[in-house]
């Protein structure tokens, strides 16, 4: 049967990705169900019209066995099948461990061999005040340490995508590989693990700074002593995970933040996180340059807090975003100069969502850093934060997608890159669920059929260029400059229930 759309209105559509689980590839490297997998992705193709997938591409399986020995089987024959029925297929190149954040059912940690060395040298893993390490990810301060038989940080997380490429060239060339989101953190995010449930962390607790290793502790005193003070130190008054920003020296109305030393603190600590997915997502740049494949970054949605004068729980995570300082700006003129499109969440929230003592506010922050990126030039594609199968998340999702709705007469003035659905699950395809995601695939195509040819919709991909300038402090410091975002309707014109 031919597809039906209007070539106008097909300029807003918005293609939509489904999570596959987990664990889809085992912690033993094997792809266990394909029968049911793909009588899933037929079904999503077939009755609800998506247009790919996104798939966790996990380093602790594939480089499991030791340095270099890369055994990327399983994940041939799942990339193999999906490509076969038809589906894009969004990789995401995960460094990070599965296990121990919201919605973590699997736990496949990073490969053994690089957390023989932690048990030697526990300082590779973000430290705490107190000490206590998150062994879920790689400190930044051995981003360029030659700790792991020779390698470092940042050259293993270049091997491992070289080998990608490498073993995945096929697909990319055919098409069927569309984006290469790059890991950049814990949950696959560009930010510090300063939420973590595994230390015991609570919904809408401040999290606490993540740089009390020895080699981030090194590097903040010789660039405190660069400054030209020596006595400078860590904070020492941020309190705990599941402290209230008043009750903390830090946090609190006039207190360390927007001091000399805070404020010093702080561009140090955001600096680092943003010139360490630079210098990572450059090493994707160089890999995959000429190759007509997206480059992708994950920033995390932290919304609680976010009406607190402080932002506290962002700035534990390293995103220094205050009333007067943008946080998310820099981050995306780091991407647009790796031509990197910016990767969201916590679409489908709304400010009601949470309790009044939360402050969260998920619209503003979706409005400011979807604003902050296309000002920057960039792409901006998000997904869910939490599982939602409702109107209202959906809705909500519309919304954002297309900000100020449809435009009959072509492309619209906003609109996201792409969407992806978390996570493929049984309770999907339940019959009052399946039916209302159906509507919501059909709502993101425009009312339009599905499309496969992107190029229809203006996402024709081209080969990826290499950075033409570096990042700087100077950079980082004019793109916090304080700048509105764009206006966005007060719903969208699009809804599965209207």
């Amino acid at each position: 049967m031919a597809a039906n759309y209007n070539e106008k209105l097909l300029l807003n559509y918005v293609p939509v990705y489904v999570m596959l689980p987990l664990g889809v590839v085992n912690v033993d490297n094997v792809f266990a169900d394909p029968e049911t997998l793909e009588t899933q992705l037929k079904r999503l193709k077939e009755e609800a019209g998506i247009d790919g997938v996104m798939v966790d591409v996990w380093w602790g399986i594939i480089e499991s066995k030791g340095p270099k020995q890369y055994d990327w089987t399983a994940y041939k024959t799942l990339f193999q099948l999906i490509a076969r029925l038809g589906l894009k297929i969004q990789a995401i190149m995960s460094f990070h461990q599965c296990g121990g954040n919201v919605g973590d059912i699997v736990t496949i940690p990073i490969p053994q061999w690089v957390r023989d060395v932690g048990d030697n040298d526990p300082d590779i893993y973000y430290t705490n005040r107190k000490g206590t390490r998150d062994i879920e990810y790689l400190s930044i301060g051995v981003d360029n340490l030659p700790l792991f038989a020779g390698r470092t940080a940042v050259q293993l997380y270049s091997d491992y995508m070289s080998s990608f490429k490498e073993n995945m060239a096929d697909l990319i060339e055919v098409g069927a590989i569309v984006d290469i989101e790059v890991g950049l953190g814990p949950a696959g995010e560009l930010r510090y693990p300063s939420y973590p449930q595994s230390q015991g962390w609570v919904f809408p607790g401040i999290g606490e700074f993540q740089c009390y290793d020895k080699y981030l502790k090194k590097d903040f005193k010789e660039a405190a002593a660069k400054a030209g003070h020596p006595e400078w130190d860590l904070p020492e008054d941020a309190g705990e995970y599941n402290d209230k920003p008043e009750d903390t020296g830090f946090f609190k109305r006039n207190g360390t933040y927007v001091s000399e030393e805070g404020k010093f603190f702080l561009t140090w600590y955001s600096n680092k996180l943003i010139f360490h997915g630079d210098q990572i997502i450059g090493e994707a740049n160089k890999i995959f340059a000429g190759l007509k494949v997206n480059l992708a970054a994950k920033v995390s949605g932290i919304h609680w807090l976010y009406n607190h004068h402080s932002h506290a729980a962002e700035l534990t995570a390293g995103y220094y975003n205050l009333f007067k300082r943008d946080g998310y700006r820099p981050i995306a003129r780091m991407l647009s100069k790796h031509y990197g499109i910016l990767n969201f969440t916590c679409l489908e929230m709304k400010d009601t969502d949470n309790t009044a003592e939360a402050l969260s506010a998920p619209q503003e922050l979706v409005q400011e850093v979807l604003s902050k990126a296309w000002k920057e030039g960039i792409e901006v594609a998000g997904e869910n934060a939490l599982e939602t199968y409702g109107a209202k998340g959906y809705n909500q999702i519309l919304l954002n997608a297309r900000p100020n709705g449809v435009n009959p007469n072509g492309k619209p003035k906003l609109r996201m890159y792409g969407f992806t659905y978390l996570r493929l699950s049984d309770t999907v395809f339940q019959e009052d669920n399946f039916e209302l995601f159906k509507k919501l695939v059909r709502k993101m195509h425009a009312d339009q059929d599905y499309c496969g040819d992107a190029a229809k919709y203006g996402h024709e991909i081209v080969p990826l260029k290499t950075p033409n300038s570096q990042l700087t402090v100077e950079d980082i410091a004019d793109a916090a400059q304080p700048s509105g975002a764009f206006k966005w309707d007060s719903e969208t014109d699009m809804k599965v229930d209207g």
